[in-house]
This record gives C-alpha cells, sequence and structure tokens, in this order.
C-alpha cells in the first residue's frame, strides 16, 4: 500500500469517527426535517445559535487548493485566523425569529427595535446577545418549550444588517441545542450573493409533535418579504439597532 493510499483511508477513517462523535443531526434537502419529540427533545429550554465566520475570495479559496496540490503536507498544518482585511468582507450577521402563538398573536424577535421578546412569558421566546463582529459565541435565541403547547409555529432567519449583501462570502451556520439528544445543524452554504435575508429554519406544532423544518430560503428584501412568503401578515416599517453596548 503506498503511502497516498494509507493516507486516504486514514482520513476516511477520521471523517467517519469523527461524525459518529460529534453527536448531531444536520438538516440538509434530501433530509430537511426532524421531530424534537421522536429525540425526546421537546421539553426545556431550546437554544438556537448562529455562528460565522468571514470568508476571503473564491480566488484565493483556488489558490489554497491549488497549493495543497504542490505542497500536500500542508494539509496537517492548522489554518491562520486573518484579520479584517481588504481580502475579508466585513458582515454583521443578525439572527430573528417570526412567531405565531396559538391564541392568535404573532410578532418577531430581533435586534432590530430591540424586540428581544420573553422566555417566561409570551411569546416564550427570546434573544440574547447581538454579535456584530462574527465571534466563535455567536447570537442566540431561546425558545421555552415548556410553553409548546403555546406555541404554533416559529421561523428563524438571518439577515444581513445595513451592509452590502454577502452570504456568499460568509461562514454561517445555525445550530439547535435541544435539552436532551443530538443538536441540530443547518448550514447557509448554497450562493445568493445578492441576497439580504435568509429563512433558515421553522418549527411548527403539529397535533402536539414539534417538527423542525430546513428552509434556507434567500431573499433579496428582508423581514417584510420573508413575511409575504411564509404568509405572517405583520406590518414593517423602517427599524434600527441600537449602538453597540446598549438596550
Amino acid at each position: 500500500m503506498s503511502f497516498w493510499d494509507g493516507l486516504r483511508r486514514g482520513r476516511a477513517g477520521q471523517f467517519e469517527s469523527g461524525s459518529a462523535a460529534t453527536n448531531a443531526i444536520e438538516l440538509t434537502k434530501r433530509h430537511p426535517v426532524v421531530s424534537l419529540n421522536k429525540q425526546g427533545a421537546a421539553t426545556g429550554n431550546l437554544r438556537i445559535n448562529l455562528s460565522w465566520r468571514m470568508r476571503t475570495s473564491d480566488i484565493e479559496g483556488r489558490s489554497k487548493q491549488s497549493g495543497l496540490l504542490r505542497h500536500p503536507f500542508r494539509m496537517f498544518k492548522p489554518d491562520v485566523v486573518q484579520a479584517h482585511t481588504q481580502g475579508v468582507v466585513n458582515v454583521d450577521l443578525d439572527i430573528g425569529c417570526l412567531y405565531e402563538l396559538t391564541d392568535g398573536a404573532k410578532g418577531v424577535v430581533q435586534p432590530l427595535g430591540s424586540f428581544f421578546g420573553n422566555l417566561n412569558a409570551p411569546p416564550y421566546v427570546k434573544l440574547s446577545g447581538d454579535d456584530r463582529f462574527g465571534a466563535p459565541s455567536g447570537e442566540t435565541i431561546y425558545v421555552n418549550l415548556d410553553h409548546r403547547e403555546s406555541i404554533k409555529r416559529l421561523l428563524v432567519f438571518v439577515y444581513i444588517y445595513d451592509q452590502t449583501p454577502a452570504f456568499d462570502r460568509t461562514h454561517a451556520k445555525v445550530t439547535l441545542y435541544p435539552s436532551n439528544g443530538p443538536r441540530i445543524e443547518i448550514e447557509l452554504d448554497e450562493r445568493a450573493p445578492q441576497a439580504r435575508s435568509c429563512a433558515v429554519v421553522s418549527l411548527e406544532n403539529v397535533k402536539g409533535e414539534l417538527v423542525v423544518r430546513r428552509e434556507v430560503k434567500f431573499v433579496y428584501g428582508f423581514q417584510a418579504e420573508l413575511d409575504r412568503l411564509y404568509g405572517w401578515g405583520l406590518q414593517w416599517g423602517r427599524g434600527y439597532k441600537s449602538k453597540v453596548g446598549e438596550r
């Protein structure tokens, strides 16, 4: 067996063991739905996290790949984390959540307009943190599933606040952390360079069963366009975020 055969087999083995060890469910186009009830995760606080990091241009990405072909041992070196430069797009991604309760109440939880929600009272959805720099912790929305009978449907979305559309220049991921069972991951990996918003994942109460569905639908407008797409029926106006450090 040659060195390269051994290397390929070794890397394949790492990927196989890694996927089992991560204890995660990835929602994809082919497998877009998972039931929280069947995972034993329909109670407690559901944590929904948005994380992202900047991505350099496709040209640099291709040069890295060609560099690996010429210098294969570079794959063993860790990636260098770069500061914001001209080759990196500075994007402010925000997470939000449209909600509809079983009593007919509708609204949004988001940084714009300081609609941070409430975890222990309607809408039982709360935003914690507004990360404007793509830090590893990202932004988090909490959903109190102990009041799941009051929740009809939720739509978690991501939008670019007051910046040039650049979804295709970021590595963004939304991860759901139930109180029990594996986490649920949705990658925003589709090309939509002109989009400003993306409906990422929905949660719907279907006869008592909480169904999580991958959406990943990019739109070229903001929340009002997502509203029309999913039929929420809210009134929208221009919103602004507070300055850093304010609430």
